[in-house]
């Protein structure tokens, strides 16, 4: 890439036209489709860009690359075009230090240990000097060498340039000073410097500048002074009439002055980033600018003024990551009407609506903090990140995992659950409220397959197409009603599964006090506890001025973590019924089993008719390991959620893995654990087995129900 063809590019940049790829602006299609160029034919987002031509023209393959990274192709370029030189093998001149290499009319004389400038043939055209312990640059040093067009003296130790150091370079176009102990630029210094276009200044100690340094810099179109120590934007646009890159990266700026930016008419890239802005009081960027790259990330800015951007309407790519700003007005960006690439990652934007990039018609990549930002832009053509984890640019579930197990989960706990109501309505027992009970937690448990099946099918009808319809999906009434029957499922087979614990609880460990509640209390607890549970689910449907979108903050529609665009309200609610009443529940489970086991073993040593206790331990130890196993499920609930609260960042994947995994497993165990390793049931497939009535109870089965009893 040659100056011409850099300055070529960046007068394209100005015109207000793509570098690379087709005009996908041609012909209109709907959020979510792009058009294949010029042709009037859409195509779903998932489409572009994924290597196979669907278009006849090849133009869905066509301008996948973000052009938003001019630094990094001026880093490249530096590193892998300046660097290799030209490619003659034979040297062209007749005077060089023996330690140098030389190839055609240049000269490398990089990491040789030079503290000044030994002699060389006047007709070198390229000369590198990196790498060396030169300190100072004196008078007429290099006057010798009219014909120089490229000097680097990168990584040495000049602290000190004199004003008459580059006399004479009248030819030079490339001037290559970083990584040394620059503190001053004298007035003048640049003056001989008619051709020169590139000025690298980067990581020095210059705190200042003065319009008198870059007098006689006419062509000089790039300024690269990063890394140093300027506290404000030098005005040297004043002096620099073709200045076009103006990188004041890794400074102590911390304003951004409009009049200075004024001046500065003709720069297309200006790259602020990482320094100390603040605060923006006025417009810089109020008048009209020609600048097409401009990056203001990594700095301090915490507000940005309603009309900042009025007069870039040229600016093809933004860059405002990494600011504490967490508020946009709903129109700041709609004057940028030639932007196609906007960058807010690591911004938490509170305000977040799907206004504020509506009019952004030419806008093709995004990036944000957070996939979930992704449904407010549905018309880009990139967004990143492009998956939380459970859902994903293109799908409501990510993985092909996830949409294959949904389904599999939700067909074994269905048909697990149903299995058992059935068989407990067919086993006659004579603990029949207990039998009620169980029936009770199976339609609890049940509820979590059909929630499953419901996400599995919203997946189904949003494949390939999801992130086009995100913000519909998590704001439906359908979400909130499918996250509230999660609710319900989880928070009544919680009580449910306290209650009988609780339950054997009194029964064992004050056996003579002969406490069996009554089909009347049974009925009532349970039609407590479902109401309860209705109620917890339908509490955050109620109030959405102090809930929000409670149910909707993920693809699953299932409240598990907290964040920070959650209302104080929802996470208040949220924390009182995961970290509050399921951990409650946790806790009495825990010191129940404990009371339980303690209490059989301190008995059972004093009585020397240990068969009393057998059939109680043989429930106890049956039931034990269905409680454990919910608790076990549990645990990563309480951390997630306690993690989320303490702001630290849980990884959409562990969320997923947690809801299609973790929380259904305890609905998909319970059958398992209630009635098929039961000996009633085992013993009535032995029945059927042998042709006996399958309704008619035996004396063996009574007695093996009761000794059951679960």
């Amino acid at each position: 890439m040659t100056p011409l063809l850099i300055s070529l590019v960046l007068l394209i940049s100005r015109s207000g036209c793509k570098v690379i790829g087709p005009d996908y602006l041609t012909v209109s299609c709907s959020a979510g489709y792009f058009p294949c160029g010029n042709l009037s034919m859409c195509l779903p987002q998932p489409l572009q860009c994924n290597g196979i031509k669907e278009c006849e023209n090849g133009a869905d393959e066509g301008n996948c690359d973000d052009l938003s990274g001019w630094p990094q192709i001026m880093d490249w370029y530096v590193t892998q075009i300046i660097l290799q030189g030209i490619e003659e093998k034979n040297c062209a001149l007749k005077m060089y230090p023996k330690q140098c290499l030389c190839q055609g009319a240049t000269v490398n004389c990089e990491d040789i240990g030079l503290l000044t400038l030994p002699k060389f043939s006047s007709n070198i055209l390229v000369l590198k000097l990196n790498y060396n312990n030169i300190t100072t640059l004196t008078d007429e040093m290099f006057i010798r060498y009219r014909e120089l067009d490229v000097l680097m003296l990168q990584f040495n130790s000049i602290s000190s340039i004199s004003r008459k150091a580059f006399l004479g370079l009248f030819n030079l176009t490339k001037l290559l000073l970083s990584h040394n102990r620059i503190m001053v630029l004298e007035p003048g210094v640049f003056q001989d410097l008619h051709q020169l276009e590139w000025l690298i200044l980067d990581n020095n100690m210059i705190s200042s500048v003065t319009l008198k340094s870059f007098v006689g810099l006419k062509s000089l179109f790039f300024l690269y002074m990063t890394n140093n120590s300027l506290d404000h934007i030098p005005n040297v646009c004043a002096v620099l009439p073709k200045l076009s890159w103006l990188d004041l990266e890794g400074n102590y700026i911390v304003s951004v002055d409009k009049a200075t930016l004024q001046i500065c008419n003709s720069v297309t890239v200006l790259i602020l980033r990482n320094n100390e802005i603040k605060h923006i009081n006025e417009d810089p960027f109020s008048e009209p600018m020609w600048i097409t790259d401009l990056d203001l990330s990594s700095n301090l800015i915490e507000e940005l003024p309603r009309s900042m951007f009025r007069g870039l309407k040229h600016l093809q790519q933004m860059n405002l990551s990494n600011n504490p700003i967490n508020y946009f007005h709903e129109d700041q960006f709609d004057e940028l009407v030639s932007l196609e690439s906007l960058a807010l990652d690591g911004i938490n934007i509170l305000n977040i609506e799907s206004r504020m990039f509506k009019k952004l018609k030419k806008l093709s990549y995004i990036y944000f903090k957070k996939f979930e930002y992704c449904k407010y832009s549905p018309h880009v053509r990139s967004c990143k990140p492009n998956t939380d984890g459970i859902s994903s640019f293109e799908n409501l579930l990510a993985s092909a995992i996830l949409r294959i197990f949904v389904w599999f989960v939700a067909c074994i706990i269905c048909f697990g659950n149903l299995f058992v109501i059935c068989m407990r309505s067919f086993i006659k027992t004579e603990n029949r409220l207990h039998t009620l009970s169980i029936k009770s937690l199976c339609c609890a448990d049940c509820l979590m397959g059909v929630y499953l099946f419901l996400i599995g099918a919203f997946d189904v009808m949003y494949r390939g197409q999801y992130n086009r319809n995100a913000q519909q999906w998590m704001e439906s009434t359908i979400c909130q009603l499918i996250g509230a029957l999660a609710m319900l499922s989880t928070e009544v087979s919680v009580m449910l599964l306290t209650y009988m614990t609780m339950e054997k609880y009194m029964c064992i460990v004050f056996p003579f006090h002969h406490y069996r509640p009554g089909k009347r209390q049974t009925l009532s607890t349970l039609i407590f506890i479902w109401l309860a549970g209705f109620i917890i689910a339908a509490i955050p449907l109620w109030n959405k001025s102090l809930f929000g979108n409670y149910y909707g903050k993920n693809g699953v529609c299932f409240p598990l973590y907290s964040d920070q665009l959650e209302s104080l309200g929802a996470r208040g609610y949220s924390t009182g019924i995961f970290l509050g009443l399921n951990l409650l529940a946790f806790i009495i489970v825990i010191f129940s089993y404990t009371s339980m086991f303690y209490s059989i073993h301190k008995t059972g040593a004093q009585s020397a008719e240990r068969s009393l206790f057998t059939r109680e331990v043989a429930i106890a130890k049956r039931f034990f390991s269905i409680v454990l196993t919910d608790c076990l499920c549990w645990i990563p609930i309480f951390l997630l959620k306690l993690l989320s609260l303490v702001r630290i960042e849980i990884p959409g994947t562990v969320t997923s893995w947690v809801v299609i995994f973790i929380l259904p497993i305890n609905s998909a165990l319970n059958p398992i654990l209630f009635t098929i390793t039961t000996a009633p049931f085992q013993e009535k497939v032995k029945q059927c087995l042998q042709n006996q009535d399958f309704l008619g109870p035996t004396k063996s089965l009574t007695s093996s129900t009761q000794s059951s009893n679960v």
